[in-house]
């Protein structure tokens, strides 16, 4: 019914640049916040940034000057405008919002996308 899908993910040069989107579709009545989660090879799994329906935002401080999330409600998209790119980046990044869906719009879920790999990399 509701489904995150994610996409943009690669390997990269350290120093390069990627560009996540994680387009929400389905009987989708509203979306509240929006996120991007990331999982490193034997770590574990941390917040890597979140955007309110209003636009605010926060990051975690290691990405803070590299990773800009931004959202447009009219497409259900959150994105994730990587730069600057490091090997301590390297993760399976996963987006989730927090989505109430017709008929029941008063009922909140959250919803994840399976992951896309990220890889930094010479």
């Amino acid at each position: 019914q509701v489904q995150l899908v994610e996409s943009g993910g690669g390997v990269v040069q350290p120093g390069g640049s990627l560009r996540l989107s994680c387009a929400a579709s389905g009987s989708i009545f509203s979306i509240n916040a929006m996120g991007w989660y990331r999982q490193g090879p034997g770590k574990e799994r941390e917040l890597v940034a979140v955007i309110t329906t209003g636009g605010g935002t926060n990051y975690v401080l290691s990405v803070k000057g590299r990773f800009t999330i931004s959202r447009d409600n009219a497409k259900n998209t959150v994105y994730l405008q990587m730069n600057s790119l490091k090997p301590e980046d390297t993760a399976v990044y996963y987006c989730n919002a927090d989505i109430s869906a017709r008929p029941r719009p008063n009922t909140w879920v959250r919803y994840w996308g399976q992951g896309t790999q990220v890889t930094v990399s010479s």
